[in-house]
């Protein structure tokens, strides 16, 4: 599927095939495109979680007021930004970079994000909802549906996965196959309601 094609017929899906099992190369195929989701600085500061276990599935489930997609889907990845990932050995960010380049963007790295909690934790959030994105077209251009969540309760979930202190939950992805083909459009706004050239009025 061309990505045009992806991101028109992509829709949030919340009635998946339960016994669909993806194959290991696609799962594997997903969670690789999903590695070349940009990131600030290239320091990479999501991480994924892929929910396996059926115990800790409906765990999940439980948390998220029972909605089926977190069992039912074939697919169920937490997306986490880990928010000091910018500090951890930042030159392999840049390691095969030239020696000028990581002269002048490691300490840029520490100057852009020492002691600013709230940039750090803004650009790790940005980072998963691109990386996120990046996901949910890859499944579609593979034939899959996903479904974006954020209705969860955050603690408990963060309990459940054993999710370490730097790190914040930022939203799950189900991934799998639809029940139901049929869609109703996506009612969309026009664009000269949403496109403003160069400032508000």
């Amino acid at each position: 599927m061309k990505v045009d094609a992806a991101i028109i017929n992509r829709r949030a899906v919340r009635n998946f095939d339960p016994t669909h099992v993806m194959a290991q190369n696609e799962i594997d195929k997903i969670l690789s495109l999903m590695l070349h989701s940009p990131t600030a600085f290239n320091i990479q500061n999501w991480r994924f979680v892929v929910v396996q276990d059926p115990d800790i599935r409906e765990q999940i489930k439980r948390a998220s007021w029972d909605q089926a997609q977190v069992t039912e889907a074939s697919m169920l990845i937490i997306l986490c930004a880990d928010l000091k990932a910018w500090e951890k050995q930042p030159m392999r960010y840049w390691s095969s970079a030239p020696e000028p380049v990581q002269e002048f963007i490691v300490p840029a790295i520490q100057q852009y994000y020492t002691g600013l909690d709230q940039v750090q934790r803004d650009e790790a959030m940005r980072s998963c909802g691109i990386a996120a994105q990046t996901l949910m077209l890859a499944a579609k251009s593979m034939g899959y549906d996903s479904c974006p969540m954020d209705g969860f309760d955050f603690d408990t979930v963060a309990d459940i996965i054993n999710l370490p202190e730097d790190h914040a939950i930022c939203m799950f992805v189900a991934v799998g196959k639809a029940r139901d083909e049929s869609r109703s459009p996506k009612d969309k706004l026009p664009l000269e309601e949403v496109i403003i050239t160069d400032r508000f009025e």
